[in-house]
């Protein structure tokens, strides 16, 4: 959220209400035809309205915001120099007050409160939509993870783990003869073309920039395409685990299980990055490690495939790259799952390649 503070600066600020205040009800199966029940089909802009509030309540507690910009003074003249109710001139100062009244009230309202902060305050928001309920282990054995967002936050917080893990061991810190990093993006399940998506020119940018703080000599053409070259990337994102009700979409020598490891995703069309020279080097970081052998996933040829960070940020930069993930199911629904034990494959997979990729790539021959 956009915050203006008393002194006239606006402020970001985070705001996340842990409760559930909006739902997307479905219509019930009673008012559906036989033909409307076989052939389900949601309009994304008729039925996936969220409803917050009934207008009954809305109406009942007077929230409302009203511009005066251009109202009609006593005197007969525009009204210039009128005051609104929050102290502005009605031009849309503090608060935005043009911009707030084409906003829902209640929101304002809710939002608001939540920062303790005035309504008129507050400037702009963007706001995402997630369930609130709590993650669950399941299964007999409580073997599985079920929760919203594990693709793509699993990898994520797995990533971060191992990162944490390796910048706390002194030994392995100064053993390290390069610079290890994690990259989270945005707007990659909407094509990653933003300023702050994987399409941006942000990784190479870091690489850039890393790699003049630590070059002794001026950064020049050479220096970075060397950079770039000698560099490696993980694209994590999750794996498609074989459904045991639609086992018949797996090819069956490519049919990855949950709690069996880590997944390296490979596909001829180049929706992942993944290749023979850079396959490998996951293989052999967990071979040296001791961790389950990588699983591997390649679609079936009549069935379409999805696609990662990996591709674009490999044709951006020029940089190696190789798709992997740990297996999952329910992708894209709001409740996913996963095994339990994936997240330590994932992690500990991670920690050896922060401590050990670059002995396995010079070992590695083209």
């Amino acid at each position: 959220m956009l915050v203006r503070s008393e002194s006239g600066r606006v402020e970001t600020r985070l705001c996340r209400i842990d409760r559930p205040v909006l739902r997307v009800p479905t219509l019930c199966i009673h008012l559906q035809s036989p033909d409307e029940r076989t052939a389900f089909k949601v309009n994304k802009e008729d039925h996936l309205q969220p409803i917050l509030a009934l207008e009954a309540k809305k109406s009942l507690e007077g929230f409302g915001v009203e511009s005066v910009q251009g109202a009609e003074g006593a005197d007969g003249t525009e009204g210039e120099g009128v005051e609104a109710e929050d102290g502005t001139d009605g031009e849309g100062g503090v608060g935005g007050t043009e911009w707030a009244a084409t906003q829902e009230p209640l929101l304002i309202e809710l939002l608001s409160n939540e920062l303790g902060v005035d309504a008129q305050a507050v400037v702009d928001f963007e706001c995402s939509l997630y369930d609130t309920q709590p993650a669950a282990i399941s299964g007999a054995a409580n073997e599985f993870l079920c929760s919203s967002r594990l693709d793509n936050l699993a990898s994520c917080h797995v990533a971060t783990q191992a990162l944490v893990a390796h910048a706390s061991d002194a030994d392995k810190l100064a053993a390290d003869p390069d610079v290890s990093l994690i990259a989270l993006f945005d707007h990659e399940e909407v094509g990653s073309d933003s300023a702050v998506g994987a399409g941006s020119p942000i990784m190479g940018e870091a690489v850039r920039r890393i790699t003049s703080a630590v070059s002794e000599a001026p950064l020049d053409d050479d220096t970075m395409a060397a950079a770039l070259r000698s560099s490696f990337v993980l694209s994590a994102d999750m794996a498609h685990a074989v459904h045991p009700n639609y086992k018949s979409k797996h090819e069956a020598t490519h049919a990855p299980l949950m709690n069996a490891g880590i997944v390296i995703k490979s596909n001829a069309n180049q929706r992942y990055a993944t290749n023979r020279a850079t396959s490998i080097v996951v293989r052999e970081l967990a071979r040296r490690a001791g961790l389950a052998p990588p699983q591997e996933f390649v679609v079936r040829n009549d069935c379409p495939c999805g696609s990662t960070i990996g591709p674009i940020i490999s044709a951006n930069t020029g940089m190696r790259a190789v798709d992997l993930g740990m297996p999952q199911l329910s992708m894209h629904s709001i409740r996913e799952m996963m095994g339990v034990a994936d997240l330590t494959y994932g992690r500990e997979l991670f920690e050896a390649f922060f401590a050990d990729f670059r002995a396995v790539d010079e070992m590695i021959d083209g």
